[in-house]
């Protein structure tokens, strides 16, 4: 599809004396999913507000297709997006919503049928919208995104409110999307839906890019060479892998976390110490991992860890 790139380049935002945009640059590329990740108070909303021409930057650009969001004549027929799923008329049909939306964009009624159905919202579309739960409320926004079949979809967190059955049909869907040659930005929290469905990943904190990487690779860096030892014997295992030269730390009972050594090495060490065990393997880090890894200094808000006092 044509004009299917988001294009953020040097974003700069400040309100009053807090920095919420330090640079922010990134492109969602037309074929895949991104996903666009970070802590509260990353700048991810503010950075889809100003996609979207809702804030206006200090300096910097962010593109559709090459062109400001504010100077395209039918915006929804080239970037659809969802931001705030209860930004709605609640006393409107979900129907007369989307037509309201396609009216002002100058698209028909069948297209309105069109992405009701494609949603899953056919048999609730003449119910009052205020009505809605919030995963049906999701699901109206995202057909509203549909309406102008835009080569580029933006969506804020979509996944908050779905139930299973909901998260299964959107992570297949945004993938379909992005097979049609759409490029698909999704904001999240849920990294293991993220792990699933994207293809690229673009993590942010503090304001700017920590990591713009391929899942793929961002889960090969955060694996490390790190090896999994399940045994039965912890501290003896520990013991003779530490003398080989490894950094060994305990990660749950009898599994030991070991880098610095390979896992044919690891059973070499242990066989000859007359250690036993039932599992060495690679660890293969999640998304999540490598997400804490990158963002473990950028969080806002952080928890006392259990048993702290204030």
């Amino acid at each position: 599809m044509s004009d299917a790139t988001i294009e953020v380049v040097d974003l700069r935002k400040r309100y009053g004396p807090t920095t919420a945009l330090n640079g922010m640059t990134f492109t969602a590329a037309p074929g895949r999913v991104t996903g666009f990740v970070g802590p509260n108070g990353a700048g991810k909303s503010t950075t889809m507000r100003i996609i979207l021409g809702l804030h206006t930057a200090d300096a910097g650009s962010a593109l559709v297709g090459g062109r400001p969001y504010r100077s395209l004549r039918r915006p929804l027929l080239h970037l659809g997006a969802l931001l705030d799923a209860s930004a709605l008329h609640p006393a409107r049909s979900g129907r007369h919503h989307l037509l309201w939306l396609a009216r002002s964009q100058g698209l028909g009624l069948p297209r309105v049928d069109e992405v009701i159905e494609q949603v899953g919202l056919a048999s609730a579309s003449r119910r009052a919208a205020g009505g809605y739960s919030l995963g049906m409320r999701q699901r109206l926004g995202i057909a509203a995104a549909l309406l102008g079949d835009p080569p580029a979809i933006m969506l804020d967190e979509p996944f908050n409110g779905m139930d299973p059955e909901g998260i299964v049909w959107l992570r297949g869907f945004l993938r379909a999307l992005a097979a049609q040659g759409r490029a698909v930005l999704v904001s999240s929290h849920l990294m293991s839906e993220l792990q699933g469905m994207a293809d690229h990943v673009v993590v942010v904190g503090r304001g700017q890019v920590i990591a713009d990487s391929s899942v793929a690779d961002l889960i090969a860096t955060a694996s490390g060479d790190r090896v999994r030892v399940r045994t039965s014997a912890p501290r003896p295992a520990t013991a003779a892998l530490a003398t080989a030269g490894a950094q060994v730390t305990e990660a749950e009972g009898d599994v030991l976390d070991v880098r610095g050594l390979a896992a044919e090495r690891i059973v070499a060490v242990l066989t000859a110490a007359g250690v036993p065990f039932s599992e060495i393997a690679p660890h293969r880090a999640t998304l999540e991992e490598a997400y804490l890894d990158l963002t473990g200094d950028a969080a806002e808000y952080r928890a006392a860890t259990a048993g702290a006092t204030s």
